[in-house]
């Protein structure tokens, strides 16, 4: 399935500590992107394991 044809729906809401959830921005479909930004990547984990893997 390419970025053209996949579809996702995104719903932003937000639930406090009582549990009740209030809506953010209402449902919408959005076209993912073929690769995440750079910016929007986690950076390398730091763990002693992971670290040893690199």
């Amino acid at each position: 399935m390419s970025a053209e044809t996949a579809r996702m729906t995104l719903k932003v809401y937000e639930v406090n500590r009582d549990g009740v959830t209030r809506v953010l921005r209402e449902e919408t479909e959005v076209t993912p992107l073929p690769e995440p930004e750079t910016s929007h990547a986690y950076p390398p984990c730091q763990c002693p394991s992971c670290k040893a893997k690199r």
